[in-house]
């Protein structure tokens, strides 16, 4: 499982692979490693199969690297996103996400299903609009570049814009701050260049189409290059004793460069009159061509810097130097672990919600599978333990009183059998299936992953149902072990299987509000159905099986038998298992839930935020009155806010009263809609059917 504390920041550009691996401990961050190297042909040159070469990149970095133990964040190019911003009309609070909304169907060029959207507001202390910054990138492209990743075995957690991760990086290292001058960053990449504006708290983007490509193009045009060549001589233009021709030649572009930036300056400059941009701060490999910064400085009358090495991150040792060097290339994938970290200012994420899904669902099997491990191992130690207490009394002798009573007892068994009064079964019966039982111990962790891999697959067909709450909630995970019905007699009730008793022994999971947990409680009924234990498992080693869920699903009846029921026929036998899954005709059952609070995982309708993940303090976000922790209340789309009135009991003392009205609680988020029905599924776990089917021939 990833750990939650260190991220991966990944930058796949056109020019290269960059990433950087940070880990926090609390307030600060440490290095644990780093990576940049560039494609051996940049993905601009002309007939290169661009998802080729990324393909082979990204195969070079998963083969030299290890990403599976931590978070992975990811970026998309600027030029193949949108960034847009608009202010929004003084609206209450709770009208948000309506005109956002309203204004993401008015800025982004694709209908809203076939994309992945997240915005950020942005309050100014000296002003009382509110702003919006709307990011969004087709859900095509998204999915190609994770099915690119998805081929070396990279799932990512976070996506989100190269420009936003830019934005993350410098804001944490300089620290920035409402009063902090107004600054440019400027990253020049090979195919466009990323601007953005931060200044008051605000943040603005823009990207447009020049870059590394276009010098590239202008030295092969002037000198009659191919382009790998053209692309060779940009890059060492600075050691040429041509350099003076090589700059002669890229002038053209410099010029469009510092247009386009100008352009972005005075466009930002007349939505914000009052705004003063003092200093721009460039990064990216194309910003060290010689004689740009100077340029840049000269027709733009600001100071220009080109970053150098990073404030608050470094590294010790033989790699400092290295470091160093490629720090001008690293800003991205710095932003991109803050964000991994959930340290960055902006957390616009553009993961598809269904792949999120489904990487929360794998996590949480772990987690069962873990659980139900360290359950077993306890199940075990209570059979464990009495064998070895009787070994230590066998050690020690036995008395001769004793003795005796064993012989006459020996005695009137041997009489009683002769005369046919006792079913066989062997002095060893009952510590031969305890032991058969501690050998299956590990079938326990296999039925919990089960769960949550049929619990996954319902998962991902929930469709356009809202909500962050899952579709299906477990209430509890039942399981009894029960011998084969060739033993006489049962050792986990004292009983034969036509007489079972009630018995504390067994074992059951449960997943409680906050997590897995064991506990123990009620044996489950024997079956499904009213007459017991089908004919066809009597005779097996066997463990019954019951989950309760809650649905939320609206005709749960339906989808229950579309995912639930699809998944265990179809997986009731599969290869290189040691058990097979057994259903009875009618192994659900339901109950509808009525709409109600006191319904299983009913929640109040209280205001919540509209940004996904943990309550965070964003810094370009000021407070607002009655907006506790500096965030504005931002109620999600359609729902009621406002406080909850106080109804009286007659029981309620004045102080009771007197503490709800000075302190009152604050309605839970409500996260989606309340559950519909309950649903109760039951099968058997036919232990080792391979060999019993070895026994009478092949199946």
């Amino acid at each position: 499982m990833a750990s939650s504390n260190t991220c991966w920041g990944i930058e796949i550009g056109a020019g290269g692979v960059r990433g950087l691996k940070l880990q926090s401990d609390g307030e600060n961050l440490r290095v644990l490693d780093f990576i940049s190297f560039d494609h051996p042909k940049v993905l601009s040159t002309p007939e290169l199969d661009q998802d080729d070469a990324t393909r082979v990149a990204l195969g070079m970095l998963a083969s030299q690297y290890d990403l599976s133990n931590a978070q992975v964040a990811i970026s998309v190019p600027g030029h193949q996103s949108f960034a847009r911003f608009a202010k929004l009309p003084p609206v209450e609070p709770k009208k948000v996400p309506d005109i956002v909304k309203f204004e993401a169907v008015q800025q982004i060029p694709f209908p809203l299903e076939d994309v992945e959207w997240d915005f950020q507001t942005f309050v100014s202390p000296d002003s009382p609009e509110v702003e919006v910054g709307i990011f969004a990138i087709t859900r095509q492209r998204i999915m190609e570049r994770l099915t690119l990743l998805g081929d070396v075995g990279i799932t990512p957690d976070v996506a989100t814009l190269s420009p936003i991760a830019l934005y993350n990086a410098f804001a944490y290292d300089l620290e920035f701050t409402e009063s902090t001058m107004g600054t440019i960053l400027l990253d020049i990449g090979t195919l466009a260049s990323d601007l953005v504006i931060a200044h008051s708290g605000r943040v603005w983007v823009r990207t447009f189409p020049i870059g590394g490509h276009q010098f590239t193009e202008a030295l092969a045009e002037t000198f009659k290059l191919p382009y790998s060549k053209a692309e060779k001589l940009k890059r060492e233009a600075e050691q040429s004793k041509h350099a003076r021709h090589v700059f002669q030649a890229m002038r053209p572009v410099f010029t469009d460069l510092v247009q386009e930036v100008q352009r972005s300056i005075g466009y930002y400059q007349s939505l914000h009159p009052n705004s003063e941009l003092k200093r721009l701060i460039g990064v990216g490999s194309t910003f060290a061509l010689p004689g740009l910064r100077k340029y840049l400085k000269q027709q733009l009358q600001i100071d220009v810097y080109k970053l150098e090495q990073f404030k608050r991150i470094n590294v010790d040792g033989p790699r400092a130097g290295e470091f160093q060097t490629a720090s001008i290339n690293l800003s991205t994938a710095y932003g991109l672990a803050l964000q991994g970290l959930r340290m960055a200012t902006l957390e616009a994420n553009l993961m598809p919600t269904k792949l999120v899904r489904e990487a929360m669902w794998r996590r949480k099997t772990a987690w069962f599978g873990a659980a139900a491990a360290v359950a077993a191992a306890a199940s075990a130690a209570l059979f464990i333990r009495p064998m070895m207490d009787n070994a230590a009394i066998t050690a020690a002798g036995t008395p001769a009183q004793f003795q005796q009573a064993i012989n006459d007892a020996g005695a009137r068994k041997a009489s009683a059998q002769k005369m046919g009064v006792l079913a066989g079964g062997g002095d060893q019966l009952a510590a031969e299936q305890m032991i058969h039982m501690l050998d299956t111990r590990e079938i326990f962790g296999h039925i919990v992953s089960d769960v949550g891999a049929m619990l996954a697959a319902a998962e991902s067909e929930r469709g356009d149902l809202r909500g962050d709450v899952p579709v299906y909630t477990v209430n509890s995970i039942t399981t009894d072990y029960r011998p084969g019905a060739s033993a006489a007699a049962d050792p986990m009730s004292g009983m034969s299987q036509s007489g079972r008793e009630e018995n504390p022994e067994f074992t059951e999971f449960v997943q409680r509000p906050g997590g897995p947990g064991a506990s123990f409680g009620p044996r489950p009924t024997p079956g499904a159905g009213a007459g017991g234990e089908p004919e066809e498992v009597k005779d097996k080693a066997r463990i019954y099986v019951e989950v309760q869920l809650t649905t939320i699903a609206p005709d749960y009846y339906k989808f229950t038998t579309d995912t639930i029921e699809q998944w265990l026929r179809e997986n009731a036998k599969r290869k290189g298992l040691s058990y097979e899954i057994y259903l009875e005709d009618d192994f659900w059952t339901h109950q509808r839930l009525e709409a109600s609070s006191a319904a299983p995982g009913a929640r109040d309708r209280g205001p919540r935020t509209a940004r996904r993940g943990p309550d965070t303090e964003f810094v370009e976000i000021q407070p607002m009155p009655g907006a506790p922790g500096g965030r504005m209340p931002v109620p999600e789309q359609g729902r009621g806010g406002g406080e909850r009135p106080y109804v009286g009991d007659p029981g309620t003392t004045q102080t009771q009263v007197d503490l709800d009205r000075l302190a009152p609680l604050s309605p839970p988020e409500d996260t989606g809609p309340a559950p519909t029905g309950t649903v109760t599924v039951r099968w058997y776990v036919i232990l080792e059917p391979e060999a019993e089917a070895s026994e009478g021939g092949e199946s």
